[in-house]
């Protein structure tokens, strides 16, 4: 069979295994005390060529839109258990990439991407807010336009919640309604950027895992933003967040693959060298069954996962089977961690072992991107109205 990754994947990941083993894993300690990665983390993994792979050269970035770069970055994080670190990264590259790439003009690239290549401009998405999770159509946060002596601006007002880079965060590619009175067709894209007055960080939220990336509430009162900050075209915010939720969701099943691999891999070391009535514990069947049971659901998402991003490439992905990947390999994650716990018993618990804060960093995935519920509804319905196409 024609193999996944080619030779210039393989050396990429030479690069990517280098940077983390010099610059992430002697950090990660401190990170997760501090609950945020340092600033230079950014410039850092831009200086090593891991930002903006798909970016044109004429920005600085690396000019190939093929996904599978994306993905080697989310394996070698999830590899070592560095997935904080690892999603500030994910969240800069696999979601607001590609909102700068298909929607921003010309003037907004020339601004934007250099910074956003070189790690000085560290990117957020604003979409979840206090009463609008799953329910994009929901936000109520608000862009009205106007005139005044700084031009034609938008007034936005309203608040974000649960967003990934939210404390670093220099430009945020924001869902507002520029329309309040329509649900869907009122939602539009803008850029508010770091100093503009009147959007402020309120809090850094204190979350159960993923300790080293930092979450923030934003808070937006009375922000004039210029009209050039505008993404596309006004009110069609709403499809452009729908097209590319499948590359976010995909994004998640991908790193949920090597991740549930780290944890079986710290368990049957564990089980390798825990003595149980006198032999490894490797040596009782029931902890040989559960070991090949976990193997077997992470080959099985491992093919899954590749035939999508394959689709990806091709630009064919459907959101359907993104919502497949995303809810069954995350359930799937989440599972085989606690699992792997169990296996470790008492050290299981302890927060001074890696599974331990494996199990901690697991919980978020089968919640942010669209939880489990709303990505079986996605699918639901497709197979339900007949419009969904069998692989």
């Amino acid at each position: 069979m024609e193999p996944f990754f080619d030779d210039e994947h393989d050396e990429f990941r030479r690069s990517v295994r280098t940077f983390i083993e010099r610059e992430v894993l002697p950090n990660v300690a401190a990170w997760d005390e501090a609950h945020l990665v340092d600033r230079e983390f950014f410039r850092k993994a831009g200086a090593a060529g891991l930002l903006g792979t798909a970016v044109p050269e004429e920005y600085g970035g690396g000019g190939v839109d093929d996904f599978r770069f994306n993905m080697i970055i989310g394996e070698e994080f999830a590899r070592v258990g560095a997935s904080g670190a690892g999603l500030s990264l994910t969240l800069h590259n696999d979601i607001v990439q590609p909102y700068l790439l298909h929607y921003a003009t010309e003037e907004q690239k020339a601004r934007w991407m250099p910074g956003f290549v070189s790690g000085d401009i560290v990117t957020a998405i604003g979409m979840t807010e206090p009463d609008a999770g799953s329910d994009v159509a929901g936000i109520k946060a608000s862009a009205l336009r106007e005139s005044g002596a700084d031009g034609d601006v938008y007034v936005v007002n309203g608040a974000k919640t649960f967003i990934t880079n939210g404390i670093h965060a220099d430009l945020v590619i924001t869902a507002v309604k520029t329309d309040p009175k329509e649900r869907h067709r009122g939602i539009s894209l803008i850029g508010i950027e770091r100093g503009m007055e009147g959007f402020s960080r309120p809090r850094k939220l204190d979350k159960i895992g993923l300790d080293s990336q930092d979450t923030a509430e934003l808070l937006f009162e009375d922000v004039r933003v210029p009209v050039n900050n505008l993404l596309g075209n006004e009110g069609e915010g709403f499809g452009y967040l729908m097209r590319n939720l499948a590359q976010e969701r995909l994004s998640v099943a991908v790193w949920a693959i090597p991740a549930a691999q780290y944890a079986l891999d710290l368990t049957v070391e564990h089980c390798n060298n825990r003595m149980a009535f006198g032999e490894p514990l490797t040596k009782l069947q029931n902890t040989r069954f559960v070991l090949a049971e976990l193997q077997t659901e992470i080959e099985v998402g491992r093919s899954f996962v590749r035939d999508c991003v394959r689709e990806l490439n091709a630009g064919v992905l459907t959101a359907e089977k993104a919502a497949m990947a995303k809810w069954w390999t995350t359930e799937m994650h989440q599972r085989c961690v606690d699992r792997c716990l169990q296996l470790h018993g008492g050290y299981g618990y302890m927060r001074e072992y890696p599974i331990a804060r494996a199990y901690l960093d697991t919980r978020v995935t089968t919640i942010y991107a669209g939880t489990t519920e709303v990505m079986k509804e996605i699918i639901g319905r497709a197979v339900a109205g007949g419009s969904f196409k069998p692989s």
